[in-house]
């Protein structure tokens, strides 16, 4: 048997860039906030998981994938579920439709993080999990930790702030997207490209007032993105890659 959530949106101006094509942050955000209604659908809220288990959910890696942009009014449904609560990491998995075509998928991998001291719990131990996952519509693509490519370049210095921080006082994980996007310059994408594949590492948490070094690499259809602090310290990893528009 598998279980799984649907989530309906019609992209907006706000979700779009200068060329109608929906941003990879505003993606992200989408595809949060299915996963936040399917977790409450399923009974393990933010506020069930901080009374009974002193923890939360933090989103540790993400992906996606799209066979065409997404574009300014598609109306979209986000399919998603997760894959059962075995070990530290709980993996979700996410199908994108624009007018019944499928367009996009996605992974993302969550952790359970306890309130006070961060420390991770073993997913087992949350009973609302039990036979809620997706089944056999499961994705087996697992997300592994990025190499860092030769040739990194500074490209700039950014210090966070008080509007990239969320409910838990940190950066939110959307914000990176944004971050990568400037950092190679998205708007400066040839006519016949987009973004096609995105992968995002959060490797620590940032927060306002923090400096962060972005670095770059990379050439053609492919670039990473990487953001350490002053000390040196990963504490985002990315890859992106890019696709031919089809006439």
């Amino acid at each position: 048997m598998s279980t799984f959530f649907e989530y309906d949106i019609r992209l907006s101006g706000l979700d779009v860039d200068g060329r109608g094509h929906c941003k990879a942050s505003a993606l992200l955000n989408h595809l949060q906030n299915a996963a936040t209604l399917a977790a409450e659908d399923g009974g393990f809220t933010r506020e069930i998981l901080i009374e009974r288990y002193g923890a939360f959910w933090m989103l540790a890696r993400s992906w996606f994938r799209l066979a065409r942009p997404l574009r300014y009014e598609d109306k979209l449904t986000i399919r998603t579920w997760h894959r059962g609560g075995r070990g530290a990491i709980m993996y979700r998995d996410y199908d994108i439709f624009a007018g019944g075509e499928q367009v996009g998928e996605s992974v993302s991998a969550w952790v359970l993080a306890g309130v006070k001291d961060h420390k991770l719990l073993r997913l087992g131990s949350v009973t609302e999990l039990a036979n809620t996952g997706g089944g056999e519509l499961c994705k087996t693509m697992t997300l592994s930790k990025l190499r860092r490519p030769e040739g990194l370049h500074a490209v700039e210095r950014r210090k966070m702030r008080y509007s990239d921080v969320d409910i838990n006082g940190h950066v939110n994980n959307t914000r990176y997207a944004d971050f990568i996007c400037d950092a190679v310059e998205l708007e400066r994408l040839p006519e016949n490209r987009y973004l096609a594949e995105l992968q995002i590492g959060y490797l620590a948490e940032c927060r306002p007032g923090e400096y962060i070094d972005i670095q770059a690499a990379g050439a053609g259809d492919s670039r990473f993105v990487f953001g350490l602090d002053e000390a040196g310290k990963s504490r985002f990893e990315s890859a992106l890659f890019f696709g031919e528009l089809i006439p």
